[in-house]
């Protein structure tokens, strides 16, 4: 017999649910409690929640509004117990629910229509597609008209049950795509049958359904291309905006995924484009503006656009003026500079993981899978909080977001960037009208569009500067803050012209004096506006005048500096970030020129006052470290009164956090916490150990708890961040702190052994997985270098861990070569050991070595090669020539390396009875180095 609620508890369910809504605390509470017992004891809890969300009648007492507010919340109570509990749902359980969740999707109120989708695809996305195998014919008969018994379905009802079906695809498009089963192959052509629906709204979701699979490349969607094609044509001009939407977003996979769907009716779409482009709908109008984005990084398709650039630019430039509704939310901002950052204002910072190249040098790589909260992009989502377009395309607008004005001047950019000249003169004839304009909204979208084309368009606007930057460093003094926001970007797209001669030939001494000191000047002036996104916006040029001009500013540190502390005890919080990144900007490209004794005394208090104000838990901490990493590197020993303290808080930090990771891992309730506190920490520490030198070792003594155990700790880390950032650290430890390091050895390298073995990879491990590989390559060489003699009990297993990374394709180029430097480097060691493998890994060492610029590292690793050859001369037979090549090409050995290439190359001359012979099959340029040098 089928479930039937009894009246009593189903009345009193109601009633704890119509409380849980109310506004009377006590009760709110009581009732919020009763239903988490019930969800977790009563074994019936999901039944009767799922009769109140599909039944319409209230129980007695209870008014028809006050039970439709109840019936979403039983929706929204039972969506979240499948989504907790999923196993707690009892067969018979099930077998209710799905019965009666199909008749929620025919009422007539769309509220409830939704709430019931929703309860469908998270039942559908825990107990996956074959758990209700049915349920996606049934919606698909619901949206065709007809019910299970053959009954005619209203169209409210049809839409309700396509929204399920979105919702559905939505959350399990993986599950659908992967059944082996292939359930797309039937439901693909049913959904461009219902692109002929007489409601827009199937319409419009039908084919969004389709592109969420279209980007996936799914093999029913290109099986069925000819006939999506022709429902976009079909579809394209509905009065119907979301349908509209849905047919530009497809148009844009198209360039991705079908290019040559698009290059023969290029024309045709462009006109589309653009008067979808001009649609009073916003989100209309972004979607259009996406395919100029797309076409223009195209390689295959961007070059179709020149014919149609004076259609395309003009829709681009009237894109980039604010609308009247943002004009009356956003202009007119007055002075805020001394009003405290709301928490929410305040964006997410993540750390930047450092990989080692095989020369040593630490590079900066910003990690490309964290974002806010955690979330991951589904796949062939698109980032729509991207701070890094943000500050690229027009600074961050108020709103903060991917929008219309954004897309536009990005999509300029890049046909700036592709066309040049074409794209100037389309544009010259605005600027000329709009940059004096009287009215600041289109001054402002005349100094963006000017900003955009700096990169693509320069050689065309030079001739123009002079008398163009000057009109802009006056605009920074324009009362609209949007036009002084602005201002400052723009100008710091073209510092590099001011900062660089146009004419060296014929160079003008006044050059730096007319264009770049008033440029600079007007931006560092900025950095402290009364709008705090004026200075934002100057904060963020500045950063990118410090990139351009480099040396050019090392005559202007000290004034740079007293701008730079004056913003630090001004700023609030949000505009430190920013900050942050001019002071460590300034550190990289000035670099020694900073560690002047006037100098340090203005930064480091400044710096220092800081960092006691921030807390060991605050995300600051994060772009404050990476800051002062960049500015010990600079000051080397002139950092060493700062030193300690700073050193002392790392680990501390570090301790911290990795108590923090054990009691998470012990009780996954607590917050997991963030790994960026380690990163950067770790980063920290790696620059403090260089900028010291010798100096370092007693810090590394004296730290409490014990410095090496916890760098091994997060040497077995399961994130891949900290372990990159670990064997960065552990790297500068052999280089630097070796005597203290020695003891750890054993605990060391096996873990670095571990982390070797690249057969552990996974399909699914991704580029941050081979940086971690790669920085255990850098370390393995130094820690090699240093310990020598040593290497014996690790030699084999290294030498197998090296052998496969250096002969493997899938591997970056970087890794193997720094991999080589390590190999090569057990060698000066362990010659004996490697020489009978010579004649396995002599090639592909070769190889990876080839690629490496002349360095120490690749010195000692050619040396280490030459003393394992000298051990088994014959086990080269078969690539003596790219050896003897590399002899002779390498300009400037250290005496050492001369010394072992000159003993080589005479030990084979004894050695090879035709050794001229020999010589003869190496060309002549290499031959006659290894005469004249070496024989």
């Amino acid at each position: 017999m089928a479930w039937q609620p009894q009246e009593a508890p189903m009345r009193e369910l109601a009633g704890y649910l119509q409380d849980s809504l109310g506004s009377d605390r006590a009760a709110q509470l009581r009732a919020t409690q009763m239903l988490q017992q019930a969800s977790q004891q009563s074994p019936d809890i999901n039944n009767y929640l799922c009769y109140i969300l599909v039944h319409a009648e209230p129980p007695p007492g209870m008014k028809e509004s006050e039970y439709h507010l109840v019936r979403c919340s039983a929706a929204m109570l039972m969506k979240n117990n499948i989504g907790l509990i999923p196993s707690s749902l009892s067969p018979q359980t099930l077998t209710y629910i799905k019965s009666e969740l199909i008749n929620g999707l025919k009422d007539p109120n769309q509220g409830i229509r939704n709430f019931t989708g929703n309860v469908i695809t998270e039942l559908l996305r825990k107990g996956g597609i074959m758990a209700w195998a049915d349920v996606l014919t049934q919606l698909i008969s619901m949206v065709e008209g007809k019910d299970s018994n053959g009954v005619e379905l209203p169209i409210p009802v049809q839409e309700g049950a396509m929204s399920a079906l979105k919702k559905v695809c939505q959350d399990s498009k993986k599950a659908l795509e992967k059944d082996p089963q292939q359930p797309l192959n039937f439901m693909i052509p049913k959904f461009l049958q219902f692109t002929h629906h007489s409601s827009t709204q199937v319409q419009a979701e039908t084919l969004e359904i389709v592109n969420i699979f279209l980007q996936l490349r799914t093999q029913a969607v290109l099986a069925n291309i000819d006939l999506m094609v022709e429902s976009l044509f079909r579809l394209g001009n509905s009065p119907y905006a979301p349908l509209r939407r849905e047919v530009c977003r497809a148009l844009v996979h198209l360039v991705d995924i079908r290019p040559d769907k698009i290059a023969p009716i290029m024309g045709g779409v462009v006109d589309y484009v653009v008067a979808q482009q001009n649609d009073p709908d916003a989100d209309v109008a972004l979607d259009a503006a996406e395919f100029w984005l797309t076409v223009g990084e195209h390689d295959q398709l961007r070059g179709t656009l020149g014919p149609f650039l004076p259609k395309i630019v003009p829709i681009l430039m009237k894109s980039m003026i604010y609308s009247e509704e943002e004009i009356f939310r956003l202009g007119g901002e007055g002075d805020d500079a001394d009003e405290e950052d709301k928490e929410e204002d305040i964006k997410p910072t993540f750390a930047k993981s450092r990989q080692r190249l095989p020369n040593g040098e630490s590079v900066e790589v910003m990690d490309n899978d964290k974002l806010p909260n955690g979330d991951d992009l589904s796949d062939g989502e698109i980032d729509e909080y991207d701070s890094d377009l943000d500050d690229v395309y027009g600074m961050e607008d108020p709103e903060d977001r991917w929008n219309l004005r954004k897309c536009s001047a990005a999509a300029l950019d890049v046909l700036a960037t592709v066309f040049h000249q074409p794209v100037l003169e389309v544009i010259l004839p605005y600027l000329k009208e709009n940059l004096r304009h009287p009215e600041w909204p289109y001054r402002e979208a005349a100094v963006l569009a000017l900003g955009a084309v700096a990169d693509g368009c320069l050689d065309g606007v030079a001739p123009h500067l002079p008398e163009l930057v000057p009109y802009l460093i006056s605009l920074l003094n324009d009362e609209e803050p949007l036009v002084r926001q602005i201002t400052c970007w723009t100008l710091g797209r073209y510092s590099r012209w001011a900062a660089t001669d146009p004419n060296p030939a014929n160079p003008d001494p006044t050059h730096l004096q007319r264009y770049f000191e008033p440029t600079m000047e007007g931006i560092l002036m900025k950095m402290l506006d009364g709008n705090k996104r004026v200075q934002e916006a100057a904060a963020s040029a500045f950063a990118n005048l410090e990139e351009q001009s480099k040396q050019v500013l090392e005559p202007y540190i000290k004034v740079i500096i007293q701008q730079f502390v004056t913003a630090m005890r001004q700023y609030k919080d949000r505009n430190m970030f920013i900050l942050y990144d001019c002071v460590q900007t300034l550190a990289e490209h000035v670099s020694e020129a900073l560690a002047q004794d006037d100098l340090v005394a203005i930064l480091m208090p400044a710096l220092i006052e800081r960092w006691k104000k921030v807390k060991d838990d605050s995300r600051e901490l994060f772009p404050l470290l990476e800051c002062l990493s960049y500015v010990s590197t600079a000051l080397g020993a002139k950092f060493q009164p700062f030193a300690s303290p700073i050193f002392h808080r790392c680990i501390s930090i570090i301790h911290q956090n990795l108590e923090k990771q054990m009691a998470f891992n012990q009780n996954p309730a607590l917050d997991e916490p963030e790994k960026d506190f380690l990163v950067t920490s770790l980063d920290l520490l790696s620059a403090l150990i260089q900028a010291l030198d010798s100096q370092s070792g007693q810090l590394v003594a004296e730290a409490r708890p014990g410095f090496f155990e916890l760098l091994t700790h997060c040497m077995a880390d399961f994130n891949n961040d900290v372990r990159q950032s670990s064997y960065a650290l552990l790297g500068d430890c052999a280089i630097y702190v070796f005597p203290q390091l020695q003891p750890y050895l054993p605990g060391v390298m096996d873990l670095l052994i571990r982390q070797l073995d690249i057969e552990q990879l996974s399909e699914n491990d991704d580029d941050n997985s081979f940086a971690v590989i790669n920085n255990a390559c850098w370390s393995c060489g130094e820690i090699a270098l240093q310990q020598a003699a040593g290497m014996l009990p690790y030699v084999e297993k290294l030498y197998i861990s090296l052998l496969n990374i250096i002969q493997s394709n899938k591997v970056p180029g970087s890794v193997t070569e720094n991999a080589a430097v390590a190999l090569g480097r057990l060698g000066l060691g362990s010659c004996d050991e490697l020489a009978p493998y010579l004649e396995t890994f002599a090639y592909p060492f070769l190889d990876a070595l080839s690629k490496v610029a002349e360095t120490d590292e690749k010195d000692t690793a050619l040396k280490g090669f030459c003393m394992v050859v000298g051990r088994n001369p014959e086990a080269m037979e078969s690539c003596l020539v790219p050896f003897f090549r590399c002899i002779a090409k390498y300009k400037v050995p250290s005496d050492e390396l001369r010394h072992l290439f000159k003993q080589t190359v005479a030990g084979y001359r004894n050695f090879i009875s035709d050794f001229d012979g020999f010589l003869s099959q190496i060309p002549a340029v290499d031959r006659e180095t290894i005469q004249t040098a070496y024989a």
